[in-house]
């Protein structure tokens, strides 16, 4: 396996906190069958290989926009050169069917792995807990954090803060930077 990860076993919150993703947009790759968690007792669990092949779902998704067939037929492509230790990048190629060139895509495997590495803990703090259950004093403490939130913002009007949303928002829906990258094709005997 690409990263060195022992035994986890993750819940869909918790993948998705690992992930950096809403649990929703995790949630749908699943739905849409880009990816296939373990099912038991009504509840998906994740690997740390299925972690690797979400987190290359959602590189592809980001950067190309790909539709969910697509994403799932790469996925299942890069299933079957996840279980090599030696891999570090890999290359992706889709061919049209009338036998033209190929389109490449290089995916950074290892890089991704290890954000995925460094964002391990991040499941220890998002507890999966069962719908309609609150931990005890959780209304205690939204309203310290919001008191303190209050305080960090200061002198700050709703206008600013309104700009800022909307920037935010506006730089997440740009469109992916597409280079291209001359290469010549090796001749062959």
């Amino acid at each position: 396996m690409v990263i060195l990860m022992k035994n986890i076993s993750l819940k869909l919150k918790q993948a998705s906190a690992v992930l950096r993703v809403t649990p929703k947009d995790l949630q749908n790759l699943v739905q849409l069958g880009v990816i296939r968690p373990v099912r038991r007792n009504r509840v998906y669990w994740f690997d740390a290989n299925l972690l690797l092949k979400a987190k290359v779902a959602f590189y592809l998704r980001d950067s190309l926009g790909s539709s969910s067939d697509l994403l799932a037929r790469f996925t299942e492509a890069l299933s079957r050169d996840l279980e090599k230790n030696d891999v570090k990048d890999i290359c992706l190629r889709s061919r049209p069917m009338n036998g033209t060139d190929a389109v490449e895509i290089k995916i950074p495997i290892r890089s991704l792995a290890q954000e995925l590495k460094n964002a391990l803990p991040l499941a220890e703090a998002c507890k999966d807990l069962p719908r309609g259950r609150k931990r005890s004093g959780w209304k205690a403490e939204f309203l310290r954090n919001a008191q303190r939130a209050a305080v960090d913002l200061g002198d700050i009007s709703e206008d600013q803060i309104l700009r800022t949303v909307r920037q935010q928002r506006s730089e997440r829906k740009k469109p992916p930077e597409i280079s291209i990258v001359a290469r010549t094709k090796k001749k062959t005997a």
